[in-house]
């Protein structure tokens, strides 16, 4: 199943550099923040409001072992969280998102 990561071109493109996708969440709550494609709508007007350029990264759930967890952050909700960076080359494919 794919799952994707949300970001901002800049930061992809610091991810690119670094090899590494490391969000701020990795550090304060100890996980990457990732979405179902039937999440990602919701995840950005809850999360991203104000940002109108997105990049989606594609990942391939089954590649990403045991770090990768599906757990509740909303009531009846479940997410998949990665506790770990995401590997530049664990990336499977990349979207662009615009706010219309």
């Amino acid at each position: 199943m794919a799952i994707f990561h949300l970001l901002t071109p800049e930061d992809w493109d610091a991810a690119r550099a670094a090899g590494a996708v490391s969000p701020p969440s990795l550090a304060s709550e100890g996980f990457v923040h990732c979405s179902t494609q039937d999440q990602i709508e919701g995840t950005i007007a809850r999360h991203l409001q104000g940002i109108d350029e997105l990049v989606l990264l594609e990942l391939d759930d089954g590649s990403l072992g045991d770090e990768l967890r599906w757990e509740e952050s909303r009531p009846g909700e479940v997410y998949p969280h990665l506790y770990r960076p995401i590997s530049v080359h664990e990336v499977v494919g990349t979207r662009a998102w615009r706010r219309a």
